[in-house]
């Protein structure tokens, strides 16, 4: 019996038309792809809850696709290929991935280009839209459980991947799925309070800069006046941060102000290594070390955790357990 693929388009480049480009509506894009699926595959396409440029895309949006998902596995679909927004794809990658782990066969891409030319009629002359599709419709029946990314002709582990570079074809970089990595094996079911809580989630990214210490002091204190739920703090080289006393207090007080403070690193690729005297202090402090595959895992699993426990201190204390 032929494997039947459920096709989900949620928007971004791929699907827009005109000149600026801009989305085209639904009703009547989705009848548009269908005719181009190829005939030896069995297809049926759907749309997502939220469909919409990618860079307005929050956790809400993912969690509706999430649960759109473990609906139609219980209609008997097994195999999912996502259509997105390149934005930040790597962000609904590693989202999908946290909340679905294994459970199914799953693959999202996009493209740089859209698939149809300025008026919407006809399929574009040059598109890097068909080529991803085919591939994402075909990789998905070979490839084990699990979630990926695919572009460009890769496949990714959907947690570990990264855009690159902003224009380019080839735009998607992470590790590649024929390579071993430990991904998220559980599922997490989507409730519709969950998707209501998610929008509550407060995460701030602070970089790093080559500053006085004087200077993060402050940023720090501005921060503690509404902390969010998770601060995270890139560092330098393995996650190195250059910290005093006050700097040291600053985290107490955020993590007693219900805030978890998370060193990470600005460097792409690479784990965190705490063996320096200068990050010795992380061992006494409450703030947690970034032990995910990426920027946008680390965010997916944040929200992850936030709507799993209701206190800071069962974040913390369970962290490392996921």
């Amino acid at each position: 019996m032929m494997k039947k693929i459920a096709l989900i388009y949620m928007g971004g480049t791929f699907g827009c038309i005109g000149e600026p480009l801009m989305p085209m509506p639904q009703q009547e894009f989705l009848p548009l792809l269908t005719k181009v699926i190829p005939s030896h595959l069995s297809v049926e396409c759907f749309a997502a809850p939220s469909i919409k440029d990618s860079s307005a895309c929050t956790a809400t949006d993912w969690l509706k696709l999430v649960q759109q998902i473990q609906q139609l596995q219980l209609k008997g679909f097994q195999h999912f290929v996502i259509i997105h927004g390149t934005d930040t794809l790597s962000y609904a990658a590693a989202t999908i991935a946290r909340f679905l782990g294994h459970s199914c066969h799953a693959i999202i891409t996009g493209s740089q280009y859209p698939l149809l030319n300025i008026e919407g009629n006809n399929t574009r002359e040059f598109t890097d839209a068909i080529g991803n599709l085919y591939f994402a419709l075909e990789q998905v029946l070979n490839l084990p459980s699990g979630v990926y990314l695919a572009f460009h002709q890769q496949i990714l582990h959907a947690q570990t991947t990264l855009k690159a570079h902003t224009t380019e074809l080839d735009a998607f970089v992470g590790i590649k799925a024929e390579q071993f990595c430990k991904t998220t094996s559980d599922y997490f079911i989507v409730k519709d309070e969950q998707i209501e809580q998610a929008d509550q989630l407060s995460l701030l990214n602070l970089m790093l800069q080559p500053i006085a210490k004087e200077q993060l002091i402050l940023q720090l204190k501005n921060i503690l006046i509404a902390p969010p739920h998770f601060l995270v703090l890139q560092g330098f080289g393995t996650g190195n941060i250059a910290i005093n006393d006050e700097i040291l207090s600053l985290f107490e007080q955020l993590y007693q102000r219900q805030c978890l403070p998370i060193v990470s690193t600005q460097v792409t690729f690479g784990q965190l290594d705490q063996r320096y005297a200068i990050s010795s202090w992380i061992q006494t402090t409450k703030v947690l070390l970034n032990d995910c595959h990426s920027h946008a895992d680390l965010y997916a699993k944040t929200l992850q955790m936030y709507l799993k426990y209701p206190t800071h201190e069962q974040w913390f204390e369970h962290w490392h357990q996921h």
